[in-house]
């Protein structure tokens, strides 16, 4: 069954640190207004999103949701690319600060709807729920931290064995034979993920592709030098020929991975399937086997196997300790809860859905 959103990470809990990709996927110079949302946990802020998003729907809009890492439930932002629109969570790990506000950038500010004294009242309680929050946080990064150096020398034992020269003229060929010159010629790139370490595990939005996209080309590449290769060279060439693409970075190395290249105007994805993402066994596929040196290979394979056997340990503790992290986080959650007028918030959230898909 086709799933009724488009789904995108803006942030991830990645090997090199929390990464957040928020104010990429927003141009106040081609007139998009971004509403950045400022409140506790609690307060409304994802409810106030997905009402806007399902109020955008049934106006007939597609939305793009995006969910938080650190809980899948809720939303970390929703982008509706018609109207150019997008609403965020500005607050803590993912900061947002307006550039030009009040030309580009609106803050609301959902804390005007808390009772401050009876937050007041709670307040030690609230501190110690936030600082362990906050160590168990600290503790998932460094799980997820070893694991990216792990990831990263898998990378580069891999580069030791492949074929580059081999692998540049498939990705020019390929390249060149899918992506024709646009007709829109109006070249742009948004910068996101599909998939990300959360409570949840390893989760990936494979509907976001497999559900919208109608040529998909998948490259089975369980290291990621070839597979990076090929989605370098196919970013450069939609982006020559006048494409608008979405680049899907790897979560766990963000800086050094492109996993997916999305062009939505051909209906055309590039993907990487590995470990952690798996697709269709019907979509056209490249092995990345065929761009190695097997007896390079050979003598790397002890250490690639150690590794990623440990970096699935290490993923694993990550995930242990971000959903004890939820759990605690949902208790701050019902502090905040407790002292919020919903009412008002309510009242509060029709009208401004209403300005906001309006365009007022």
């Amino acid at each position: 069954m086709k799933t009724e959103f488009l789904k995108y990470f803006l942030a991830a809990n990645s090997g090199e640190g929390f990464v957040s990709e928020f104010e990429l996927n927003y141009d106040f110079a081609d007139n998009w207004r971004a509403y950045i949302i400022k409140g506790g946990p609690g307060t409304g802020k994802s409810s106030f999103m997905k009402y806007v998003a399902v109020k955008a729907v049934d106006m007939g809009y597609t939305v793009e949701l995006c969910p938080c890492s650190s809980d899948p439930d809720s939303l970390d932002g929703v982008i509706i690319k018609e109207i150019k629109v997008i609403i965020l969570d500005g607050t803590a790990p993912h900061v947002v600060e307006p550039k030009y506000p009040g030309i580009c950038e609106e803050i609301i500010n959902l804390g005007k709807f808390w009772n401050g004294e009876k937050l007041r009242q709670r307040a030690g309680e609230i501190i110690k729920v936030t600082a362990k929050n906050k160590k168990l946080h600290k503790t998932a990064a460094v799980y997820i931290s070893t694991a990216g150096e792990l990831m990263r020398d898998n990378l580069n034992l891999s580069k030791r064995f492949t074929n580059f020269k081999k692998v540049e003229q498939f990705a020019l060929r390929l390249s060149k034979q899918l992506i024709p010159h646009s007709s829109q010629n109006s070249p742009r790139e948004w910068v996101r993920f599909i998939g990300g370490v959360t409570p949840k595990g390893v989760i990936a939005f494979k509907g976001t592709i497999e559900d919208f996209y109608k040529n998909i080309i998948v490259i089975d590449d369980k290291y990621g030098a070839v597979a990076n290769t090929i989605m370098e060279a196919v970013r450069k060439e939609a982006l020559t020929k006048g494409y608008e693409i979405i680049t899907l970075k790897n979560p766990f190395l963000p800086s050094k991975l492109i996993d997916h290249i999305l062009i939505p105007e051909l209906s055309l994805a590039f993907v990487r399937e590995y470990e952690y993402i798996n697709f269709g066994s019907s979509h056209r596929r490249v092995h990345s086997r065929r761009f190695y040196e097997i007896n390079l290979l050979r003598e790397c394979r002890a250490r690639l196997t150690f590794n990623r056997r440990v970096t699935r340990e290490l993923l694993l503790g990550a995930i242990e300790t971000l959903e004890k992290a939820k759990a605690v986080h949902d208790t701050l959650e019902k502090y905040y809860i407790d002292a919020m007028d919903f009412g008002a918030l309510t009242a509060f959230a029709e009208k401004k859905a209403k300005e906001i898909l309006k365009g007022d």
